[in-house]
């Protein structure tokens, strides 16, 4: 049970606000961020997601910039409400087709109508674009697409080396096309987030992959979609134990140790030859999300040394100088004094390439007690648009609606074997876009 619901933007402006009970005093918008934006904990750099302020709870996530908040004088589930603030969040980019400032304020007739249905007096009602489609009655209206960043979902989305248009990912899924048609086409993100921790002399001491199927479809007809994972998938023994299923286990190349799936996927299949089957609803959903710790080969490697270079000094103060690799192109580095952290950024890594950054410190006075060397932990946040960890593979099998024949497109993506579309209409085939994603979830070696 919440009490309010808003958003706010990268400045504090309140661009939605939505009061359920009238528990909470009306400027809690302000309060939360001027607590958000001057936070001071301990060591905390930046607010956590979920805190108290004179006996109001304020929980909130950022998606894309924005902040959704809401806020409780009741002890409920943290997860709870923040599984909800990011399922608001999806819904709101369904119907708008993208989520943004501009977006939000120019259908805010739409954005009350939809947080009515969703939430009544503080309880949720539903969070499935396909039932709101029944309550839900006002027309979104279309934001320019070229306003989006160039790093944002629709410049990424790619077949092959044919990039897509910049708009085919931000459209509403509640919208038709001009003519009252709708453009056939699915989507389907695989974004994987690795996580690996290495010792002081270079060797992987943890590993881990945690990978998601997203799908978003624009398809009529409601067709059935059958998705082939490679057939040397190996599960784990808890995978779909809340599904019925039980897993078989095996030697496969590529080995998970658990996974689950959204409620529409049918696995009747799924034992005997890795194929999920399911009517997509309309709106964005993770069709499978699993995890591996199987070894796997890292995309970066990260080496750190200190090296003495006179006596050792107490610290006062730091004063940092860097001094980047020579011909280095599209690097920066920063030293933020409030944390005592070194900041270095590069613009673009080639495979196969070694980059090295010194970072010489100077103390202000020197010091005749024993100082401890120590430095880390070093994190690396990356994002590698088509790779893979995991190195499952990926191809997309297209049937002719009107005969038997097959083929296969077989493609550089690495999730599922294929994608099967049964369409009943012989007019036209769709449209089927894949992006591949790796992300690092934290990166980490100790010194």
């Amino acid at each position: 049970m919440i009490s309010q619901f808003f958003v706010l933007s990268q400045r504090g402006d309140n661009i939605v606000f939505r009061d359920y009970r009238g528990e909470v005093q009306k400027g809690s918008a302000e309060i939360f961020f001027r607590k958000v934006k001057f936070w001071e904990d301990g060591d905390l750099q930046e607010a956590p997601p979920v805190f108290n302020v004179d006996g109001v709870n304020y929980f909130h996530v950022k998606v894309v910039g924005l902040l959704f908040v809401a806020t409780t004088r009741v002890n409920v589930s943290p997860s709870l409400v923040l599984e909800l603030l990011q399922r608001i969040a999806r819904v709101i980019k369904d119907y708008l087709g993208i989520l943004n400032e501009d977006s939000l304020r120019k259908n805010f007739v739409l954005v009350y109508e939809l947080l009515d249905e969703v939430i009544d007096f503080g309880y949720v009602q539903t969070t499935s674009t396909e039932m709101l489609k029944a309550y839900v009655f006002n027309e979104p209206l279309v934001v320019d697409a070229a306003r989006l960043s160039p790093l944002g979902p629709g410049s990424i989305f790619t077949q092959g080396t044919k990039r897509m248009p910049g708009i085919a990912v931000t459209k509403s899924v509640v919208a038709t096309e001009p003519g009252g048609r709708r453009r056939e086409e699915i989507f389907v993100d695989i974004i994987e987030k690795i996580s690996i921790t290495f010792s002081s002399s270079g060797y992987i001491l943890t590993s881990e992959i945690d990978g998601t199927i997203q799908m978003k479809s624009y398809l009529s007809g409601n067709p059935e979609i059958r998705l082939a994972l490679n057939e040397d998938l190996s599960i784990g023994r808890n995978v779909g134990a809340a599904y019925g299923y039980r897993s078989s286990s095996g030697s496969g190349t590529v080995v998970l140790d658990d996974c689950n799936f959204h409620e529409s996927v049918r696995l009747d299949s799924f034992d005997i030859d890795r194929t999920l089957s399911l009517i997509p609803p309309d709106g964005e959903f993770p069709v499978m999300n699993y995890r591996m710790t199987q070894e796997f080969r890292p995309p970066f490697r990260i080496n750190a040394l200190i090296e003495e270079a006179g006596s050792l000094k107490t610290l006062h103060y730091i004063r940092v100088s860097f001094e980047l690799e020579p011909g280095a192109v599209g690097q920066t580095t920063d030293f933020k004094e409030a944390n005592k952290r070194l900041e270095w950024s590069l613009k673009k890594i080639v495979g196969g390439s070694e980059h090295t950054l010194r970072a010489k410190l100077t103390f202000a006075q020197e010091s005749h007690v024993n100082v401890t060397k120590e430095s880390g932990p070093v994190s690396v946040t990356f994002t590698i648009p088509m790779y893979n960890a995991s190195r499952l593979q990926f191809s997309i099998l297209s049937r002719c609606p009107v005969c038997t024949a097959v083929s296969i497109t077989q493609l550089t993506l690495n999730v599922v074997k294929y994608l099967q579309i049964a369409k009943k209409s012989a007019t036209h085939e769709p449209y089927r876009w894949v992006r591949y994603v790796t992300q690092a979830n934290s990166y980490v070696a100790r010194i």
